[in-house]
């Protein structure tokens, strides 16, 4: 797949793009909309400004022009790099879908790789890891022979998990995301999957994470056969989900992750044969300086 154009190739256009988030940072989201659209006008097949006018014209409260826009950039990259489906769902000009389009959770991530680390521990305080350590400890197992690590991404799971794995797998979508988790040096093997179609590799293990990994999938049922799969008699599978507080299963939030119901997550662990040792309700991090609540879910699938 071809380099998304973050910008034109268009100098004009690009000026005027410029300017455009110039007017949006200022607060003046209608003018930097019709500055873009101009922008637009001489670059039509950005698929990159397309969305990012979707997202002015939607400041500026111009619902039915933001999704004109997001149709725009979604006919010009239909794999959805930017993500536009996800924003027509969410204003109610598209159904909702099961899950994220497999594009926009790989670019997301490999453009993320390099501020990963800062971003999510040192401003949004993200707690995941040592919640999961915490909670796979209190089964009282301090050893596994294999673990695997789900949605490894630069290895802050997996930083946890190396003084009591003997093996450590990870796995994930990004590529940058892996190339950061290589330079720590802690996992025996990496391998780049597509988690929302996951085939196992190699020998099962005794402990799988997935550790703030599901509100990036939607749908959960197919990533759980996956892991019945590659899980041991006996082994632990410990996961984390966003809280969906209202009625459902899962859904789409503003932030384009997915939120899950408690009632989701205790039917899946029943439909996959999991025993559930522990369900905890904790603020897994912040967002936009609002605490996030999640669940931190231990399971063991019994002998």
């Amino acid at each position: 797949m071809t380099p998304l154009q973050l910008s034109s190739n268009d100098l004009l256009a690009d000026r005027r793009a410029d300017y455009a988030e110039m007017l949006f940072a200022s607060g003046d989201h209608a003018a930097a909309a019709e500055l873009m659209l101009g922008a637009l006008e001489l670059a039509p097949g950005w698929a990159m400004g397309w969305f990012r006018l979707g997202e002015m014209q939607e400041a500026a409260g111009e619902m039915q022009a933001a999704a004109e826009a997001w149709r725009m950039s979604l006919k010009l990259e239909p794999a959805d790099r930017p993500g536009a489906a996800l924003k027509l769902q969410l204003i109610g000009a598209a159904p909702a879908e099961d899950s994220p389009p497999s594009a926009f959770v790989e670019m997301l991530f490999d453009q993320y790789a390099e501020k990963f680390d800062h971003a999510l521990v040192e401003t949004l305080h993200y707690r995941v890891p040592e919640l999961l350590t915490a909670a796979i400890g209190a089964t009282g197992r301090n050893t596994f022979a294999h673990a695997v690590d789900l949605g490894c991404g630069t290895g802050l799971m997996g930083v946890k998990l190396r003084p009591v794995a003997k093996r450590l797998d990870g796995y994930d979508i990004s590529a940058e995301m892996l190339r950061k988790a290589r330079d720590k040096g802690v996992y025996d093997y990496l391998i780049k999957a597509d988690l929302q179609a996951l085939e196992p590799v190699g020998q099962t293990a005794d402990l799988v994470t997935a550790a703030d990994v599901f509100m990036y999938l939607g749908a959960l049922d197919r990533v759980f056969v996956s892991v019945m799969k590659m899980l041991a008699p006996g082994g632990v599978f410990a996961f984390s989900v966003e809280r969906l507080s209202s009625e459902g299963v899962f859904d789409l939030q503003e932030s384009r992750r997915y939120a899950h119901s408690e009632a989701y997550v205790h039917g899946l662990i029943a439909a996959a044969g999991l025993r559930l040792l522990s369900l905890e309700h904790a603020v897994i991090r912040q967002d936009r300086r609002t605490p996030v609540e999640g669940l931190i879910v231990v399971t063991d699938l019994a002998v």
